[in-house]
């Protein structure tokens, strides 16, 4: 098959010829149809992700065909579409008998713990625990582009936060994870302001159903400008970035009794921000993290999609080849054009 290889990290990606894979016992092999370029991807390769192995093919987000099964996989057969959480669980222990798949200590994510998606086929193991079947109305590259950002959005805005109708929300970076919950959190009925340091963002992000936008490069005070807009301060703040600056705004700006969210990875020199703890404990603020989503709770997602209440397929800027893909993934740092870049060609 080909795939994108590299054996160092910052080492530039080659596309090789490597071995096909082949399904453990209760595992699949999918023929790749579509695998979106994230931010997380960009982390492993630069060395941030301890789980990664070298020599490495990269990619998580993915959708397409199984072409061959394990011989103790029950619920999936050879031809169904399909998409798979980036975080999938082991099936048997506590967390994923309670149904979190998604902090399961045994977790298997193709990318990072295992070869990934920027390849023309890959291997993902507890299929029968973690595989989704796709509707025929979600193309590969929608399903795709749901993998990570959107889906780990989804539960962070709908879950963890606990959006409702009437919340004033404030994502704060408008990259594909924060334009993807400015799109969930609106079709819950929130009122939701988008912060950036980038007009286009910005303009994107109205699109996305933002009612207010805030650029953080122009205005004296992030958080002010927040309280402001909202009388008070946010009901819900999400990072979506993962910086020392925005998760400090996203926590400040909240109102008393507020709910921080934090979905933009903080890893390598930013793995310690700083937190006005004075603010958590006197006005009673609600921090959490948000690491991928389950298995089971794509029907939800899936249903507002195939429903018309959120198109995701809005936020795919650009489709690209796996070769094109090399330059995508060294510059996902740099991205200056919003949305989401998708690899649909091998």
């Amino acid at each position: 098959m080909k795939a994108m290889y590299y054996e160092a990290f910052e080492q530039m990606p080659e596309i090789r010829t490597l071995p096909d894979p082949e399904p453990t016992f209760g595992g699949v092999v999918i023929k790749v149809g579509a695998t979106g370029l994230c931010r997380s991807d960009w982390h492993g390769w630069k060395g941030h992700d301890p789980d990664i192995r070298l020599p490495h093919v990269p990619g998580h987000e993915l959708a397409g065909k199984v072409v061959a099964t394990g011989k103790g996989v029950m619920r999936f057969k050879v031809g169904d579409r399909v998409t798979v959480p980036f975080v999938s669980g082991c099936g048997h222990c506590s967390e994923c008998h309670s149904g979190n798949q998604q902090v399961c200590p045994d977790q298997f994510q193709p990318g990072f713990t295992h070869w990934g998606s920027f390849a023309e086929y890959v291997a993902i193991d507890y299929a029968d625990t973690n595989l989704v079947h796709l509707p025929e109305e979600i193309d590969d590259a929608t399903a795709a582009s749901l993998g990570c950002r959107f889906a780990t959005s989804f539960r962070a805005v709908a879950d963890q936060a606990r959006t409702g109708p009437g919340d004033w929300v404030a994502v704060h970076g408008c990259g594909g994870v924060g334009l993807s919950a400015i799109m969930i959190a609106t079709a819950l009925g929130a009122n939701v302001i988008g912060i950036d340091l980038t007009e286009d963002k910005l303009a994107f992000a109205r699109q996305c159903g933002a009612v207010a936008t805030i650029n953080a490069g122009s205005v004296p005070d992030v958080v002010e400008a927040v309280r402001e807009i909202t009388k008070g301060g946010a009901h819900v703040s999400i990072d979506a970035l993962g910086h020392p600056t925005t998760c400090f705004n996203s926590i400040k700006n909240l109102r008393r009794r507020g709910r921080h969210v934090q979905v933009g990875l903080m890893l390598g020199a930013h793995s310690t921000p700083q937190i006005p703890m004075a603010q958590v404990i006197g006005h009673e603020l609600e921090i959490y993290g948000s690491h991928g989503i389950q298995a089971w709770r794509y029907d939800a997602m899936l249903s507002m999609l195939t429903a018309g209440k959120m198109k995701p397929q809005q936020l795919i800027s650009k489709r690209v080849s796996l070769a094109e893909g090399v330059s995508e993934l060294v510059n996902l740092d740099k991205a200056e054009t919003p949305g989401i870049a998708v690899i649909t060609s091998f």
